[in-house]
């Protein structure tokens, strides 16, 4: 009968891993088309006359949704704590899926002017939200199912999501790209751009995703925490103004999330706007160098994750991390002394 019950467990938790995984992938698609398309859509949204400063402000454009992922983070954490995670992920997978969608319908600076890079920072602002509401909370939902001595292998697959989403932007506009003439992608002949294909598809990758989670539970730990009386009701106060919890949020943020965030958006997203902005590689190249790249690395967040649980109680987590950190950050380095 235990044995029968672990697999019972098991086969619940991939299922929670599987409904999560999938929801986070196409939101971090979404996210990520967006940048993916830099060196097309640019001109086409801010005033033609400067090449420069259309990839200026586009690529500001995209920072914006980085700016929001706190404030998104702080507001659908909330509604996650309160309602349940189950409904804040619903919420923020309906607000990316919509945004993006928008992105494909979109009219350019051509036809409404100014009025179109206006739109397309609101567009941005609310995928940042969405976003930063969304990733933190399926690694907390599947972290709340799974058992303490596996949550590094176990959370290890919420961290391919990120990967897998712009791997899954790159796989979609290399098919694109493949099916039309560079003319018709760019929307230089025919009624539509094929750039907006792929964000279009969006609304179907959102629908399977929304049917998915729909299906979910609450989990465990959530329900006896809300049963029980135990959930905060000012989470956002005790975290702010209380020292303790200040002091974990700072380190947490500077201490480990900056750091690795920084190479790891310079390595992959960066390194392919560099390679069709600034090093004018064939934008189709680019795409095929980077999306291999991605599939090469995905499995080691499942290894190390794994790693982690296996050296927990000898090292901890943090030790590892920091080794791993250090890793990473020097070969950041000699990379960007390789190519200044």
């Amino acid at each position: 009968m235990n044995n029968e019950n672990d697999q019972i467990t098991r086969a619940r938790i991939w299922k929670v891993i599987g409904a999560s995984s999938v929801g986070t992938m196409i939101e971090w698609y979404d996210f990520y088309i967006f940048g993916s398309l830099a060196p097309i859509i640019a001109p086409l949204f801010y005033p033609p006359e400067n090449q420069t400063f259309a990839y200026i402000a586009y690529l500001a454009t995209f920072a914006v949704g980085f700016v929001v992922r706190p404030f998104g983070a702080l507001f659908f954490g909330r509604i996650g704590d309160v309602v349940g995670r189950k409904y804040a992920f619903l919420v923020t997978l309906l607000i990316m899926g919509g945004a993006t969608a928008a992105v494909g319908l979109l009219p350019t600076y051509s036809q409404i002017g100014i009025a179109a890079p206006i739109i397309l920072l609101v567009i941005r602002v609310l995928q940042g939200l969405a976003l930063g509401g969304e990733y933190g909370g399926a690694a907390v939902y599947v972290a709340e199912h799974v058992p303490d001595e596996r949550r590094g292998f176990y959370t290890s697959f919420i961290q391919i999501t990120a990967t897998l989403g712009l791997f899954l932007s790159l796989v979609v506009i290399l098919v694109t790209q493949n099916l039309l003439t560079a003319d018709q992608f760019a929307g230089k002949i025919g009624a539509i751009g094929g750039w907006r294909i792929p964000f279009l598809i969006s609304i179907f990758l959102v629908a399977i995703s929304l049917y998915i989670r729909l299906q979910m539970r609450e989990s465990p730990i959530f329900e006896h925490i809300k049963t029980a009386g135990m959930t905060s009701s000012n989470p956002l106060v005790e975290a702010f103004t209380k020292w303790e919890n200040l002091k974990r949020v700072l380190i947490s943020l500077f201490g480990a999330t900056a750091g690795q965030a920084v190479v790891w958006y310079t390595g992959q997203f960066y390194a392919l706007f560099y390679l069709q902005s600034i090093l004018n590689v064939n934008t189709t190249s680019a795409n095929y160098i980077i999306a291999i790249a991605l599939l090469l690395g995905m499995p080691f967040f499942v290894v190390f994750g794994a790693l982690s649980d296996r050296y927990v109680t000898r090292f901890g987590r943090r030790r590892p991390w920091i080794v791993a950190g250090t890793v990473m950050n020097l070969a950041g380095l000699v990379g960007l002394a390789m190519f200044p």
